[in-house]
């Protein structure tokens, strides 16, 4: 084997074991998508309890991503890996065996910081680990491994469901279908871990932390040349500069201190790839069928369905995003996105007094929802996170992702939070909820034009 395939195989294996930690994040926050409904029945359940149990799950996500940049300064991204290994584990056998809904909410937040750890990491390691020009390829893989997880956690979810009969009926050893869903997760959380404890440490921290010999040694494993000439560029962009804080994302303008515009630039697309409602899909999109006249069966197979264009459409991105760069696929992802979403819109404003939809608009709310995934899997969902993890210098990287990653799950939160309750009795309904979907995305194709510069090819240091 050439050295050059010993790098790149060692390369693609670094990421894929990174990448387990977007295979728990998606897996961990759609599995909840086909026990919601049962959940609301075991604990008779109100629209507001079962919103809560779902979306408070993202506060945790929430503050897992706001301190993951910090925690991973400090202790290195391959020791937070672990930290969230165990957090996936613990969360996955206490949210199958809850008493109510508050310890149920409780275990789902631990969960969550999890997955906020992971969502942060993930993507900075894989940036600091991968040459420039394969970082979109290689950074992508976090998407991909999201999207896997997602179709995964579903696919369990409908066959745990077929075998069992309900979400409600009782699977194995007089434990319900619903609770086996989420004990499921332990497995892969398990295998994260081990992963993880055999990672090499970023060479960016080990840089950064004086320890040089160790960082060309994990260097010369990714590309043998240059690589003396490659720790010098990362230690310019630390050298004598103090750690990095809040502060250093503000810029002084005329005598008034600003919010730098590369921020605003990420702060947008984090909140945006969430208000365009894709995350309904994933953690309602069983519940969303049943309501619009589909069975229960019909229904956790729609999901599949939807996940496995999810996936399919994350691959074709991954096979995108180095040839044709960033700000087009956003751009194309936009234009589809508010195209498919005002269609959703449509057809959900025109159905019956039960909610459910009328002969072809059925089909046409289908064929719709999934152009919408489509156009969101080879768009928003992957570029998004390829670019906070490499829009930014060295110097506020993790500061500034952690501030995105927090807008992200704080915007993701409020949408999960408010669907049911916008959707339930005393809600505007499903319609106009997906008008407020279609604005975002029309939204977002002027946010693209306006303010999304290219970074297809460029090195971190030059950023």
């Amino acid at each position: 084997m050439s050295q050059k395939k010993q790098h790149m195989g060692h390369i693609i294996l670094i990421t894929l074991a990174a990448a387990v930690g977007g295979f728990l994040f998606g897996f961990d926050s759609s599995v909840i998508n086909g026990a919601n409904g049962a959940l609301k029945n075991h604990f008779n359940a109100t629209d507001y309890e079962l919103a809560w149990s779902v979306s408070l799950a993202l506060i945790g996500a929430a503050a897992g991503a706001f301190f993951a940049g910090r925690l991973a300064d400090t202790f290195g991204r391959v020791r937070c890996m672990l930290a969230a290994s165990v957090l996936f584990f613990v969360s996955a056998i206490g949210s199958g065996l809850p008493f109510g809904i508050p310890d149920f909410i409780m275990w789902r937040i631990i969960g969550g910081v999890g997955i906020g750890v992971a969502s942060i990491i993930a993507p900075i390691y894989i940036a600091e680990t991968a040459p420039a020009h394969l970082r979109g390829r290689l950074g992508s893989m976090q998407q991909f491994a999201i999207v896997i997880g997602i179709f995964v956690a579903l696919l369990s979810n409908y066959i745990i469901v077929r075998i069992a009969g309900s979400a409600n009926n009782t699977f194995i050893g007089g434990f319900r279908a619903w609770q086996v869903m989420f004990w499921v997760e332990a497995i892969p959380a398990a295998l994260y871990g081990i992963a993880a404890w055999r990672l090499p440490e970023s060479p960016r921290y080990l840089v950064h932390k004086g320890r040089l010999d160790d960082a060309k040694r994990v260097l010369a494993k990714i590309d043998s040349e240059g690589v003396d000439r490659e720790i010098e560029a990362i230690h310019e962009t630390f050298r004598n500069e103090k750690p990095s804080k809040f502060s250093d994302l503000f810029e002084m303008v005329g005598g008034k201190k600003r919010i730098a515009p590369i921020l605003w630039a990420g702060l947008g697309l984090a909140i945006l790839q969430q208000l365009v409602g894709i995350n309904v899909i994933f953690y309602y999109g069983t519940m969303l069928w049943q309501s619009v006249g589909f069975g229960e069966s019909d229904a956790f197979l729609t999901s599949v369905i939807s996940s496995a264009i999810n996936l399919v459409m994350t691959i074709a991105a991954i096979m995108l995003i180095d040839k044709i760069g960033r700000k087009p696929l956003l751009l194309i992802g936009s234009v589809g996105m508010a195209v498919t979403l005002s269609t959703l819109t449509i057809c959900f404003m025109n159905a019956g007094a039960d909610g459910s939809l009328p002969g072809a608009a059925g089909v046409i709310a289908l064929i719709a929802a999934n152009l919408y995934i489509t156009f969101f899997a080879v768009s928003w969902g992957p570029v998004m996170w390829v670019m906070l993890g490499e829009m930014f210098n060295n110097r506020i990287r993790t500061v500034a992702i952690a501030i995105c990653g927090l807008a992200q799950w704080g915007a993701n939160f409020i949408v999960t939070w408010s669907f049911p309750v916008l959707t339930g009795k005393q809600g505007i309904g499903v319609g106009p909820t997906y008008a407020i979907y279609s604005f975002f995305a029309i939204f977002s194709i002027f946010f693209v034009a306006k303010f999304i510069k290219e970074t297809k090819g460029k090195e971190l240091e030059d950023m």
